[in-house]
């Protein structure tokens, strides 16, 4: 999924403007896209996670970044209107309530501004992905809520937020030899033809409310 969302984020972020914006990353965990993101050179790059230990290892791969702890989707330190993009990578089916999640990064959005996100498919969850790490020997899943891309794409309209695009990634041939090293083949005939990952572009009007 890291791989998948690396390859996603990549092609979202290609014609997107970052030279000199201000960009929000929700959910920005250890900062795994920070370091194309200031390759770009932003104006401002805050990253906003749950987690500080997540916060605290970002913190030290990058001394200037400047983080702020989540505790609902308010978005601490931006004011309204005050930012250029948000972005949010493998994130939003961890949030119980994403209009309230979209309505707070339109709030900071300013005229022309653009939100890009991606995740699991909530196709995969339905039909039982779930999301796992280790922990001392352990796997643990993490909790996922399944938020359709229709109801993601009503709740942008409802906002007034136009969808550029959408991109749906599949299980193919082509991601066999990563599911024969971690001897899961019987997975990966399960899955196989079915989205694993989706990605959506969203622009605010140009106009100001």
């Amino acid at each position: 999924m890291l791989a998948l969302d690396e390859r996603l984020c990549s092609l979202l972020l290609d014609n997107t403007p970052i030279t000199g914006r201000v960009i929000a990353d929700v959910g920005c965990g250890t900062g795994r896209h920070w370091s194309k993101l200031y390759e770009k050179k932003p104006a401002r790059l805050l990253g906003f996670d749950v987690s500080q230990g997540m916060l605290d290892v970002l913190q030290e791969k990058y001394p200037q970044a400047d983080t702020r702890l989540l505790r609902d989707t308010t978005l601490p330190g931006l004011g309204t209107a005050s930012c250029d993009l948000v972005i949010s990578t493998l994130t939003i089916a961890h949030i119980p309530d994403p209009e309230a999640a979209l309505t707070e990064w339109n709030r900071v959005l300013k005229p022309g501004g653009q939100i890009l996100l991606t995740d699991y498919h909530p196709e995969a969850l339905a039909k039982g992905g779930q999301r796992t790490f280790r922990n001392n020997g352990k796997v643990i899943a993490v909790r996922n809520h399944i938020h359709p891309i229709s109801a993601i794409k009503q709740i942008a309209e409802k906002l007034g937020l136009v969808v550029l695009q959408i991109v749906e990634q599949q299980i193919d041939q082509s991601m066999r030899p990563w599911y024969e090293k971690q001897n899961a083949i019987p997975l990966f005939e399960r899955y196989l033809g079915v989205p694993i990952i989706y990605g959506i572009q969203l622009k605010k009007s140009n106009v100001a409310d």
